[in-house]
């Protein structure tokens, strides 16, 4: 480009910035169109700091969701058709399942609803989940003692308890609960007598879901294999964590296809498919509502653009009459209102970043473990967002500059300069 080309556009440049700044003013008069300005930059600075937020927590929350609830159960359950009865054959399935491509684990659970006895006489009844391998996030969430379920002589097997049940109950570290699992059979009320089983309290955990720590409990594999009668190789179900989520419903389907009946395949987000609507349902509904600031604030431009025209109503009709095009003048009207979403842009995205990175570090936002299963406000941050806010506050800011700057662009210079 030579330097005769660029100019023109140092001159705008120029022009654009020196108007931004002399919006302060330093005239009688001039202090409420510097107001007017601050608003415009401000609302700018506030809707995209808000957008930013929103969708920061909708992305955090999202995510935190599906960590807790793929990470307690996996990401497909592989369970018999027939609702109830075991897998006989799970050994078998096992190999097959960790045997296929996309699969990065597979461990074996034995669900078995009991009733738990208390020394204090305190009664509940749970779903007992015997595990050869802890699940990972569960693990991650102990919050006292350790998850140990292994059965010890003379100590009986080890339980690991919600936080929720835990304090419903009383329970401790340590103590010593009675465990009992009915049986259907021919006894009175066709029930035999149930089978009963002491296990000691070494591990509490804290995943903030109501809907599992205060109903599930996890064991021994052998133990609830004990307690439910289930043959030597028989498990409940399989569940299988796959290496790339993406791909989970094909995966799924394959295996179904593969495995055939009586097996059954369910990923996590079939189990809990209402969970994840309202998930789905905030990710869509929280930023367009947020995102309505920043269109109200990209339309605050035009007015303050309209008064800084009638303020510079005379400068402009100099400038025409020194041979400035229309096109120039509307290129620089149009440059003034992308300054000013440039500025609130980079304020708001600066201030959302100060905001979150303080959440994430103090948990300034705190939330009712009940309604959000969780007990701080969630963040996550991508680039993706700030660059599509960041662009698209700066495009609606240049979409409201056009009419200021078509009428600047029709001031006429005899009529400008005598504008008082």
């Amino acid at each position: 480009m030579s330097p005769a080309c660029c100019v023109p556009f140092l001159f705008e440049r120029f022009v654009s910035v020196r108007y931004l700044r002399g919006a302060e003013g330093q005239r009688e008069g001039r202090s409420f169109l510097r107001f007017i300005t601050y608003v415009a930059v401000g609302g700018v600075t506030l809707g995209v700091a808000a957008l930013l937020l929103a969708l920061a927590i909708v992305r955090g929350f999202s995510r935190e969701i599906e960590n807790k609830i793929v990470g307690f159960g996996a990401h497909i359950q592989v369970t018999n058709y027939l609702q109830g009865e075991p897998l006989s054959d799970g050994a078998s399935l096992r190999e097959r399942l960790q045997s296929t491509d996309g699969v990065a684990a597979v461990t074996a659970v034995v669900e078995q609803p009991v009733l738990l006895r208390t020394p204090a006489e305190a009664i509940d009844g749970v779903v007992l989940l015997g595990v050869d391998q802890a699940p990972r996030y569960v693990r991650s969430r102990v919050t006292e003692g350790a998850f140990d379920v292994a059965d010890v002589s003379g100590e009986g097997g080890g339980l690991v308890v919600g936080a929720d049940l835990a304090t419903r109950l009383g329970l401790s570290i340590g103590e010593t609960v009675t465990v009992f699992a009915m049986q259907e059979g021919k006894g009175a009320m066709g029930l035999e007598p149930p089978r009963v089983a002491q296990l000691r309290v070494r591990g509490i955990y804290d995943t903030s879901l109501k809907n599992i720590d205060d109903v599930y409990v996890f064991g021994a594999l052998s133990q609830a294999r004990r307690l439910g009668e289930v043959p030597g190789g028989g498990v409940s179900r399989l569940n299988v964590t796959v290496d790339d989520p993406a791909h989970i419903d094909r995966l799924a389907s394959d295996l179904q296809a593969d495995l055939g009946f009586p097996v059954a395949t369910r990923t996590i987000y079939q189990q809990y498919a209402g969970l994840f609507a309202w998930v789905d349902l905030q990710q869509s509904i929280i930023p367009l509502v947020i995102g309505v600031i920043v269109l109200v604030a990209a339309f605050n431009i035009i007015g303050a653009l309209l008064m800084m025209v009638l303020e510079k109503t005379r400068e402009i009709g100099v400038l025409k009459s020194l041979g400035t095009s229309d096109a120039t003048l509307q290129r620089l009207f149009l440059g003034l209102g992308l300054l000013i979403g440039g500025l609130g842009t980079g304020l708001g995205a600066t201030l959302a970043l100060t905001l979150a990175a303080l959440q994430q570090q103090f948990g300034l936002i705190s939330l009712p473990a009940d309604a959000y299963y969780m007990t701080t406000a969630p963040i996550g941050l991508h680039p993706l967002d700030y660059l599509g806010v960041g662009g698209g506050t700066i495009l609606l800011c240049g979409l409201a500059a056009y009419i200021p700057a078509r009428v600047a662009a029709r001031v006429e210079p005899v009529r400008a300069i005598r504008f008082e």
